[in-house]
């Protein structure tokens, strides 16, 4: 995409100007928490025992749960669910570091944020009751519940910035997946991809900026990005 591929936010210098009537989008799993490696874990599991292809785990990553079930016989479906919702209620969810601080400075500096899910109603509980000082700082919440289509569609991300009435190509979008890039892009929204999950080379080929981490992350250095 020819846009900034960079580990850290470092480069930024002192004179950048931070924009007005800008709106920040967050994915969940694998960019405010740390949680990816114990869903492919859990999908890994289930793809094996079901026969599903080696890279089930990760082909799935960005999807609804709506959706990953219909990989699965529709007879253990609700049995699956359950077994998903088990394994949600004891992880940790630990926030990635530079998360909060991110999070102070946009509440700050009076910019809305939205997080962007395909995690359901059921697993958010689960979290905010584990991570309540994550609620607290997010204006808007956007949940595999609440859409119709799941990403690479961009559906979630047009809605995120619908409640939190920012223009989608005044928005910043922050994801790890490779559907939820495309889903980033596909809305009109500047993309901010974080390499947790996947190789910087993927992830530098959709995002507009590429950073290792969340950590030093700030408005200045977004604002590079236009």
């Amino acid at each position: 995409m020819g846009g900034f591929h960079q580990k850290s936010c470092n480069f930024v210098t002192a004179n950048i100007t931070i924009m007005n009537n800008i709106g920040i989008l967050f994915d969940l799993d694998g960019v405010l928490v740390d949680s990816e490696g114990e869903y492919t874990k859990f999908w890994g599991g289930m793809g094996e025992r079901y026969g599903l292809v080696p890279t089930f785990a990760a082909d799935i990553k960005g999807t609804t749960i709506g959706e990953i079930l219909l990989n699965f016989p529709e007879a253990d479906r609700e049995w699956i669910l359950g077994e998903l919702h088990a394994f949600e209620a004891d992880m940790q969810y630990p926030v990635y570091p530079g998360v909060m601080e991110f999070l102070r400075e946009l509440r700050e500096s009076g910019v809305p944020s939205a997080i962007v899910t395909s995690s359901d109603n059921v697993k958010m509980d689960l979290l905010f009751a584990r991570r309540p000082e994550l609620r607290g700082m997010i204006d808007a919440l956007v949940t595999g519940s609440m859409v119709t289509r799941s990403k690479p569609d961009p559906e979630g991300y047009l809605k995120g910035a619908g409640l939190i009435g920012v223009p989608i190509e005044r928005c910043y979008v922050f994801e790890d997946s490779m559907q939820g890039l495309q889903a980033g892009r596909s809305s009109g929204a500047k993309v901010i991809g974080i390499a947790t999950t996947n190789p910087r080379s993927k992830v530098e080929t959709i995002a507009d900026l590429t950073l290792d981490s969340m950590h030093g992350i700030s408005l200045a250095c977004i604002s590079a990005v236009r």
